[in-house]
């Protein structure tokens, strides 16, 4: 039987997604009727393991008539939600693909900022919580005004009862993360130079990186995303390096979230740490093939696993 797994998305989005046949300045561009998807990074990784096949809670900041919105997405996706209401507007990314090119921008529009009764609102709303979960996700930015601590005390409230953590953030809401000691890391080579007090890292030097955290107790495993070349799974006795597929890239958008639901679908079920590495590529690898701000299509993830497992 899977593992119960909640994610939490402090500052999650309405991804508003449209096309112009070309991007020229100072000239009225029609655009492609929009689409609108949910967004945030604990939020993606709910919809991923979705369609993984495994149920999840979301539990997010919402508030105005953006979060109303992404309220109304996700249920149309079948996503069981926790929102925490806010008096600021949920955010609102938009992405434009120039169809002349088949180049994509991407303008993020930041958080608003938290009243200081509202953080003490959304940690009560937290502590109250009358479940448990096996995996608990923290993914994705951090608005503006909430203090990285606030991260660590989170982090906190879950250890006590229990729950695994799983954290994809960075800056020092990552760093106090570690303080407290997490499940699973996914930082990319840069992040993890940081992490131990390195500008940065060759790649000889990425495994005694590693190694340093996981034997001081910040992390039990950590994944160093590579790219396109693939990640590497660090454990306290084993390395797993495996490259990425050969796809067509379309879009980067959400790839991250998607490898850290594959990987989280594994360990939900309680799968080897090889199977880990090879879902969560696989999972990062489809969504790089979707249109927009779209996640991967539960085929195509089954074919690219099915050739990683093959080798």
């Amino acid at each position: 039987m899977a593992k119960s797994i909640l994610t939490i998305t402090l500052n999650p989005s309405v991804d508003k997604s449209t096309s112009v046949p070309h991007i020229v300045p100072e000239k009225k561009l029609r655009c492609e009727k929009p689409i609108y998807q949910p967004g945030g990074g604990g939020i993606n990784v709910s919809r991923a393991l979705k369609r993984l096949g495994l149920a999840s809670t979301a539990l997010f900041t919402s508030g105005g008539k953006t979060g109303s919105l992404l309220e109304s997405l996700l249920k149309l996706e079948d996503i069981a939600i926790d929102p925490i209401r806010v008096n600021g507007e949920t955010r609102e990314n938009f992405i434009v693909v120039d169809s002349a090119t088949n180049q994509q921008y991407r303008f993020g529009f930041p958080g608003e900022e938290f009243e200081s009764n509202e953080l003490e609102g959304i940690s009560s709303s937290i502590e109250e919580l009358t479940y448990t979960p096996d995996f608990v996700v923290i993914s994705g930015s951090i608005p503006a005004g909430v203090p990285p601590e606030f991260i660590r005390s989170l982090i906190n409230t879950y250890k006590t009862k229990g729950s695994k953590i799983i954290i994809d953030t960075s800056g020092d809401a990552l760093r106090l993360a570690l303080e407290e000691g997490v499940f699973l890391i996914k930082p990319n080579a840069g992040e993890l130079a940081a992490l131990v007090g390195k500008e940065e890292l060759g790649h000889s030097d990425l495994d005694m990186a590693a190694q340093q955290l996981i034997s001081q107790g910040k992390a039990t495993l950590i994944v160093v995303s590579l790219g396109a070349q693939g990640a590497i799974l660090y454990s306290e006795t084993e390395r797993i390096q495996l490259p990425s597929p050969l796809v067509k890239v379309r879009s980067t958008v959400g790839a991250g979230d998607s490898m850290v639901a594959g990987m989280v679908s594994v360990l939900a079920q309680q799968g080897d740490l090889e199977h880990v590495l090879q879902l969560g590529i696989a999972c990062g690898s489809a969504t790089t093939m979707a249109e927009g701000t779209g996640l991967f299509a539960k085929k195509d993830v089954d074919r690219l696993f099915s050739e990683m497992t093959r080798k």
